[in-house]
């Protein structure tokens, strides 16, 4: 009974290049797809595109693993998957100025304070999702923005207006200033009353 018991979890169920293969075609297969689904996908803006990602994830388990339950076959499939992705990323590193590999500068939003309708409705995202994206990164709304980039891995970038030097800066300083020269002259008229002065 012991024999089955670490047979059952060590002892991979597939040929190790059968695990192997299934790694790499699922992965090309999940890059390809998520690339073509759009930068919505990886954002998580709602619900929805959340349990997409979680149904993704569970769906393509028995494709990557097979009917192998055991330690070392999902520690195979595992491996695989790292190497892979450690030799695409290496790649796609080493030739970035290829054609169809330079890297992708993201989806503006919101320009010079604009909100930018084209790429909003290219990427599927209404205005109440950007706003919510805005709030989570400390803005109360989208008029404080500037600019707003949707990154290519879904993560969004938000650079905030500038804000003017307070119009009452400067009147607070005149007023201290005055106050100061207020003060001085106060200070000299005694003086100029004294008898002999």
């Amino acid at each position: 009974m012991h024999v089955n018991l670490w047979s059952d979890m060590f002892v991979p169920g597939l040929p190790v290049i059968d695990k192997i293969l299934r790694a790499i075609i699922v992965y090309a297969f999940l890059v390809v797809a998520l690339k073509l689904a759009g930068r919505r996908e990886l954002a998580q803006l709602n619900t929805f595109d959340l349990v997409v990602l979680l149904m993704i994830a569970n769906t393509v388990q028995n494709a990557t693993i097979g009917n192998d339950n055991s330690i070392t076959g999902g520690l195979i499939g595992v491996t695989a998957l790292l190497v892979v992705n450690y030799l695409v990323v290496r790649f796609v590193y080493v030739h970035k100025k290829a054609p169809g590999l330079k890297e992708d500068a993201g989806e503006v939003l919101i320009e010079k304070g604009r909100i930018q309708e084209a790429p909003l409705k290219k990427e599927m995202i209404t205005l109440s999702e950007l706003k919510e994206a805005a709030n989570r990164q400390g803005f109360e709304s989208l008029e404080e923005v500037e600019r707003a980039v949707l990154n290519p891995d879904g993560t969004f970038a938000f650079i905030g207006k500038k804000k003017p030097e307070a119009a009452g800066g400067e009147y607070h300083e005149i007023l201290n200033r005055l106050d100061r020269l207020q003060e001085q002259m106060g200070k000299l008229r005694p003086a100029q009353g004294l008898p002999g002065a």
